[in-house]
């Protein structure tokens, strides 16, 4: 069994048992998140689509930790205009492990 959910302005295709990285949470690790936007659930061949969202769908996940990606460089430049601006970014990101699919009627 598979569904898409949707967090942090983006969609992902979750399984049970799978760890993904996600926006950062406000959640402690080891805590239990839930994420409710479930767009589509697929058990072989029989897949639940919602319009745009399933209604009383939900994935439950638990947080295993928090941390940030890898450094990423920004450089902005204009050749011969005396013009460089350089900076590094890391972005926060929440890892869970799916727990559990949920749909109403189950």
């Amino acid at each position: 069994m598979y569904a898409v959910i949707a967090t942090g302005g983006k969609q992902y295709r979750v399984e049970k048992g799978a760890v993904l990285r996600v926006e950062k949470l406000a959640a402690e690790p080891g805590s239990t998140v839930e994420f409710n936007e479930v767009l589509l659930v697929g058990d072989g061949d029989r897949v639940r689509l919602g319009a745009p969202l399933l209604s009383g769908g939900k994935v439950l996940a638990t947080v295993e930790k928090h941390a940030r990606t890898r450094k990423v460089a920004v450089v902005k430049f204009r050749r011969r205009k005396h013009y460089l601006r350089q900076k590094t970014h890391r972005q926060p990101f929440t890892e869970v492990r799916i727990t559990e699919i949920n749909l109403p009627g189950d």
